[in-house]
């Protein structure tokens, strides 16, 4: 049984964490002009350019921003909503979750839904983790906030239904791995872990790999990009040469989260309740 109804889904979602990749993990950082000019390339350059080739190819995609660089950058994501984009949750400072107390937790939660439900006018659909992690209380907030789709586990390459607390959800959880993330091969700070640089056609022959399989093996395929890295000039092919190779492919849907968790979910609630009789 087909996933969607349009076909294969293909997820291309971006992480606009800009200044709080670094910010999130030591706020001194705020102090250090060169080190902040690297994630300010994210909202200065890499997320128009983004935009742009994302235009010309008549794509529609996932925007997972933390409350703080909408707060800061309100101008850029009207622009990122106008263009027909999804602005979904990704906490309001970036900080680890695993640092933080319940309360600072939850703090996170509401100000960053409260700064989406602003500027877009509706309450955020889905949430990802800033540095792929959760707590105790995580899963149950996302329950509670409403939530329609978690991005943030790595144990499947199929979308699934979250159970939380022992209780069967309709939260859709849309997996990804370390591989189908730019981070991994394009993130060199000398503060950060993962000092690497690699060539873009290592990305572009990995996410391609992926594809092929993933789409054979009628699955999904989830990729995280920071636009401060794939918005970079050589790093941009790598992202058209995935839009390329996607659609020679028949029956591929490229698009938003929100829109093909809405077009899966009826699927994988009868297989949940097949699979329970």
């Amino acid at each position: 049984m087909p996933l969607t109804s349009k076909g294969f889904p293909l997820f291309l979602t971006f992480d606009l964490d800009a200044e709080t990749m670094w910010t999130g993990r030591d706020p001194a950082y705020a102090n250090r002009p060169i080190l902040m000019s690297q994630g300010a390339y994210g909202w200065k350059v890499g997320t128009g350019r983004v935009l742009d080739l994302l235009d010309r190819y008549g794509v529609k995609a996932t925007f997972f921003v933390p409350g703080l660089i909408i707060d800061q950058r309100e101008g850029l994501i009207e622009e990122i909503l106008k263009r027909g984009h999804e602005l979904a949750h990704h906490s309001y400072s970036h900080k680890w979750i695993l640092s933080l107390t319940p309360e600072e937790e939850r703090e996170e939660m509401e100000k960053a839904f409260q700064s989406i439900l602003r500027v877009s006018g509706k309450a955020p659909r889905g949430w990802r983790s800033p540095a792929a992690e959760i707590s105790p209380i995580t899963m149950p907030m996302l329950v509670e906030y409403g939530f329609d789709y978690s991005s943030n586990f790595f144990d499947d390459d199929s979308p699934y239904l979250h159970e939380v607390e022992g209780k069967q959800t309709r939260i859709v959880e849309l997996p990804f791995r370390w591989v189908l993330d730019d981070a991994p091969f394009f993130q060199y700070s000398i503060v950060l872990p993962g000092r690497t640089m690699q060539a873009p056609s290592a990305l572009l022959e990995a996410w391609k790999s992926e594809f092929d399989v993933l789409y054979a093996e009628d699955r999904m395929m989830m990729i995280g990009m920071h636009p401060e890295m794939i918005g970079q000039p050589s790093r941009i092919k790598v992202l058209e040469g995935l839009i390329e190779h996607a659609l020679k492919h028949k029956d591929v849907w490229i698009g938003r989260c929100d829109q093909m968790v809405d077009d899966m979910r009826p699927g994988l609630e009868k297989a949940r309740a097949e699979a329970r009789r």
